[in-house]
């Protein structure tokens, strides 16, 4: 069975989203977003997939979880459940979880990994959490620590998260 990974931005609050719009610009954030999901198969809600501004993310293998039957996007399978994803995603490559909210919820107790972005700041506004990482359940596997520079405007640390 493929590893289950979720990848997730979330500030001090554990806050992820406001109005379907990321709440932090961070380029290396983005860059490390796509050298994992690149090559993998990646599963979205269908606010998250709408909210790309391109559709379907390239060379990706890209799902949205949508109980409307009648969806279909370009470049995009859609499926009814979470689990129904899951159970085609037949290959051996990692799925990635990439939100939103409802979709992070039902993912955490089936995930193997988790690869979390922590922006050391609070965002002005949101709407969207991510639910508070049980450390009895997960271990704490590696921390990249990045101060704040011309690019990015606070600190934040690449945090990657097992399993216990």
């Amino acid at each position: 069975m493929s590893k289950i990974a979720i990848i997730v931005a979330v500030d001090s609050k554990l806050a992820i989203g406001f109005q379907n719009k990321l709440l932090f610009w961070l380029p290396n954030d983005l860059k490390r977003f796509k050298a994992l999901t690149t090559g993998n198969t990646i599963i979205m809600g269908r606010k998250t997939f709408e909210s790309l501004p391109n559709g379907a993310l390239p060379n990706r293998r890209n799902i949205v979880i949508s109980t409307n039957s009648e969806l279909q996007y370009a470049d995009a399978e859609v499926f009814p459940s979470l689990d129904a994803a899951i159970k085609n995603s037949h290959d051996d490559r990692p799925i990635y979880i990439i939100g939103g909210e409802s979709i992070y919820r039902q993912a955490l107790p089936i995930a193997d990994e988790l690869y979390i972005t922590e922006i050391n700041n609070k965002a002005n506004e949101a709407d969207a959490f991510f639910p508070t990482i049980d450390l009895d359940i997960w271990h704490e596997k590696s921390r990249e620590n990045h101060p704040a520079d011309e690019k990015h405007l606070c600190p934040y640390s690449f945090v990657n998260y097992i399993r216990r």
